[in-house]
């Protein structure tokens, strides 16, 4: 049995180029292919894909919206997208839209079929370009917010939900030196409550 793939993608001889590689293989055959999301989505269910080829640049609705759309209609539907875009934060809008892989449009046929295989074997089909940038993104660069030991103690008591009075009683200090600690801190994350201290410090990894 062959897998069933729908391309949608506006460059017709593209397009094509796809669906010939695709069809020369012998467990992946393409039912459709369309040059926008409008009709894809309006003929889903009668395509019933296993995998779909979706370009990011479309007329009408656009190819993250598009894959938005498709994975409310069949949430486990298999999409790649295939783009010239390179750029991280397109990257990450279709990952986070649904799509469980992203190519470029300069592959090699190797390259797309094996992307095919990956993605019915439920992996994440990337360029090795694309994949480096969505590595880099994921590496958190270390903050240059500096805490004391003192500050961070006072802060981490705070975010378990510590009254004043129980962390001066944890730490033997009075009152007035944690409020002294936390105008400090206030005046390093830049924030204005004890909420957006312990929200910034969580995200800068200071706690």
């Amino acid at each position: 049995m062959r897998h069933r793939v729908v391309i949608i993608e506006d460059n017709i001889p593209l397009s094509e180029g796809f669906e010939e590689i695709i069809n020369s293989t012998d467990n992946f055959e393409v039912i459709s292919r369309y040059d926008n999301c409008e009709e894809a989505i309006e003929r889903i269910k009668y395509d019933n894909a296993d995998v779909f080829l979706m370009d990011i640049e479309l007329p009408g609705i656009n190819g993250v919206e598009g894959t938005k759309a498709i994975k409310e209609i069949f949430p486990k539907a298999n999409i790649i997208m295939v783009t010239v875009y390179e750029n991280s934060n397109i990257v990450f809008e279709a990952l986070c839209a649904g799509a469980s892989g992203y190519l470029t449009k300069n592959l090699k046929p190797e390259e797309l079929t094996d992307a095919l295989n990956e993605s019915i074997a439920g992996g994440a089909p990337m360029s090795i370009k694309i994949a480096k940038m969505v590595v880099s993104s994921f590496q958190k660069k270390p903050s240059k917010i500096e805490l004391s030991k003192r500050e961070k103690e006072v802060l981490t008591l705070l975010s378990e939900g510590n009254s004043y009075d129980s962390i001066a009683e944890k730490l033997f200090i009075s009152k007035n030196t944690i409020k002294f600690h936390l105008k400090n801190i206030y005046i390093k994350l830049q924030v204005n409550s004890n909420i957006e201290a312990v929200q910034k410090a969580n995200k800068e990894n200071l706690l």
